[in-house]
Order: structure tokens, then sequence, then C-alpha cells
């Protein structure tokens, strides 16, 4: 059982913060007043700029080596030192920032060089992405999405055997506030017997988790599933756009290509496995009747702890809701325990044939849905394949994403007796086709 850890921090904001209290700490990249972008760590409403901590001589011993690993403008050598380096860096900034610390007297002079406001900085990408994965883990999305084109038999055979997934695009996985340009490309109108180009006119938004690799394997090496863990750096949000249409046209036989290649966005904080300890919980039993794993993807340990209960939310902000002064409205609110595949196994089946993975690599959980549609994590799903339009609070209605249309995601993890603890957002406003 997992002790909570009620500690307070001396950064007022921090106490009671929805997303960055002292048991989050999670890890990023920015840029303080316009300056040279380095690792910070989010604690309340400030950013503790890990760059100024190391030449001040705050850190020792291994937590000294971790941050000074962060202090470039990614986080790649950090996440390849590994599970112990990242922990030992935790447990200084904890007591360096806990209420009643010895160097708080220290640390409060150094003021805002030491802790910027995080209005007043930029936020980048965590880390380089060298290959970006997107797996397919959500059971109902896979469900619901299979009804529509496969009403009697949804799941095709491998789903229940495989962690399924494809090799998305590196390149244009985006930081939150990266507006995503609506793609041009290929469709099959029905009723025609060739294609259209042109704009997607069935953009959707998909309510993802983000994992991130830490240290990797060789190449012809394999991860085993108990070991899986140690090779996770952290979680973010993730929202894998999809042009819907042009995928409809394309996917067959080789799957996602030009549909999923123009833009991923992830929230910029990595929120480690450390501060998610508290919200494990066992891997949901699957149906009676579901195949068990085969032995390279089951590990007791991770069933009994490798899923986490995680509340994921998508909201909309229209333009005319923008200019109206309203709120975003919530389309949906669900959960990772949605996840048929635990993120062990996920690592584990990746490697399994020798795939090199690296630090700083990027997987996706694939969509998120719940098994009601207040819950399901797509347009695609919510609007049953575009025949059901959404009503917002403002009359607008809604079967795809239009121009102008910002969608928000959002994560927090709560429990009893522990600090709840958050993501940040990730957000992306649609920008009308060149």
């Amino acid at each position: 059982m997992t002790q909570a850890d009620n500690r307070r921090s001396w950064i007022a904001s921090a106490n009671g913060h929805p997303d960055f209290p002292l048991q989050n700490l999670p890890l990023g990249i920015f840029s303080p007043h316009g300056a040279s972008p380095r690792g910070g760590v989010a604690i309340g409403d400030a950013i503790f700029d890990l760059k100024v901590a190391c030449d001040a001589g705050l850190f020792s011993g291994e937590a000294a080596d971790a941050a000074q690993s962060a202090c470039g403008d990614s986080l790649n050598a950090l996440f390849a030192l590994g599970t112990s380096a990242r922990r030992a860096l935790r447990a200084q900034l904890q007591e360096l920032l806990a209420e009643g610390s010895p160097a708080q007297e220290r640390l409060e002079a150094m003021g805002q060089a030491l802790l910027p406001s995080m209005t007043t900085c930029q936020l980048h990408l965590p880390a380089h992405v060298g290959d970006y994965t997107d797996f397919y883990v959500g059971i109902h999305h896979a469900n619901n999405v299979g009804r529509l084109f496969r009403p009697d038999n949804p799941l095709l055979p491998n789903y229940k055997y495989v962690p399924i997934g494809y090799h998305g695009r590196a390149s244009t996985v985006c930081v939150s506030g990266t507006p995503v340009r609506r793609p041009i490309g290929q469709t099959m109108p029905p009723g025609q017997t060739e294609p259209n180009f042109g704009p997607s006119k069935r953009l959707d938004y998909e309510l993802e988790l983000g994992i991130w690799i830490g240290q990797g394997n060789a190449m012809g090496d394999s991860i085993a599933i108990g070991e899986a863990q140690d090779h996770i750096a952290g979680y973010c949000l993730l929202n894998d756009w999809s042009a819907r249409d042009v995928q409809a046209w394309e996917y067959q036989p080789l799957g996602p290509f030009l549909a999923k290649n123009f833009g991923t966005s992830v929230s910029p904080w990595v929120v480690t496995a450390e501060a998610l300890e508290p919200f494990r919980k066992a891997q949901p039993v699957r149906p009676e009747g579901d195949p068990q794993p085969l032995p390279y993807l089951l590990d007791d340990a991770d069933q009994a702890t490798g899923a986490f209960d995680i509340e994921l939310e998508v909201l909309l902000l229209t333009a005319a809701m923008r200019e109206q002064g309203l709120a975003p409205h919530r389309l949906a609110l669900s959960n990772t325990l949605n996840m048929y595949w635990t993120v062990a196994q996920m690592v584990a089946h990746h490697s399994v044939g020798g795939c090199k993975l690296q630090a700083g690599d990027l997987f996706g959980s694939g969509t998120l849905s719940g098994p009601q549609p207040e819950a399901f994590g797509s347009l695609l799903e919510s609007t049953f394949g575009g025949k059901e339009a959404l009503t917002l609070p403002n009359g607008e209605k809604r079967t795809f994403l239009e121009d102008g249309d910002e969608v928000i995601l959002r994560a927090r993890c709560q429990r009893d007796g522990y600090a709840s603890i958050g993501f940040g957002e990730c957000r992306g406003v649609v920008l009308a086709a060149r």
C-alpha cells in the first residue's frame, strides 16, 4: 500500500494546486523571459529552473547528475539515465521545496531567477522524438470503430492477443498550443468511383495517454515484461489528430498514413511514474472467454499494479464560443482504466522482435474511450460516424471539427487522503487548409 505524502510546500501556490502540488513535480523544457530553453519542474504556478539550481550547487550526488543532464534543450539525456537518477532528483527536489526546508530562506532569496512564473515562460516539446508509435489499446474505442465498419464482428481476431500499433510520424509531434493545419489528401466520397483531392472534411481528435521512453535497448535485444516499467520515463496527454475521410480511403492494406502524419499534440509536462504511484490499479479483469496474454506479455506484478486510475477529459472551444466569451464545453470524460493492455505490455511487445527503443521515443495509447457515449474519446464515435451531430451550448452543431475549433485535453488523478495531481493541458487550434 502506498503511504500518503501530504507534505506542503513553502511555495504557496503549490498547496492545493489542481495540477502541480509538491507530490507531482513533472519535468519539462521551458524558456524564461525569452532565454534559451532548459529543463524545469512545474511547482504550483511557477517553474523551478534546473539550470539556475545547478549553477547554485543545490543538488548533490546522483541528483546533481540528473539535474545537470536536464539543463539543455531536451530531456533525452535525463531520460537515458534511468529510474534511479530520476528518483534521486525527485527526492532532493521535494526536500528543497517542502515546507520547513533548511534551504527555504536561500531559495526564497533567489526569487524569480530560480522560480519564474509559468505565465512568463514559453513551454517547449519535452524531448527530441526519435520515433513515435501509436497503439490501439482502448478496448471500447476499438469496439465502437469496429462496429461502424463490421457491425457483426467489430474486433478482428488478433486484437485480444496483440497490442496493436503503427509507426507514426515523429517530425510532426508538437507541443500543446501549436496550431494544427487541416490536412489535404485523397478521399473517396460514397457513390463515386474515383477519389477527390482537397481538404479533409472529417477532421477528428483522439484522446490518448502519451508514454515517454527512458532507457532503451540494443537492437536485437528485447525488454522483458517484468522489466518494462524501468524503461518508462513518464507520461503526458496526447491528441493524435486524424483525418477520417483520408484514412477511410488509404488505410487498406497497410494502415494509417497521411490521415495521421500531419500533427500529434502532446502536453508539455512529463508526469513521472513516481508521481503516479498512488494511483496505480490492478489491470481490469478480462471478460470471460477472452484469451490469457501469451507468456511474454504476462507478469503477475504488472497485472496487479500495471494500470492507472487517471481521469481524462476532452473539451471544445469554437471560434464563436471564444467571441461570445463562453467557457470550453466538455465533450467527454473517460479514464485510463479503459486500456485493454498495460503500458508494460506495450513496451514488451514493441521490443520483442529486437526493435531498438531509445530515450525520448514516444508511444500513444490509442483513443481511450469509455463504454458510454459521454466517455467517447473521438468525434467519430460521439457522432456515430458523422450521422448524429453534437449540439453545443451556444446552438452550434458538430459532426467533425471545423476551422477555428480548439480541442483541449486535461487529466487528473484523485484518491481519498492523497493530494490530487494533474497533467496540465494539451491544446490545439485547427487552422484552415492552405
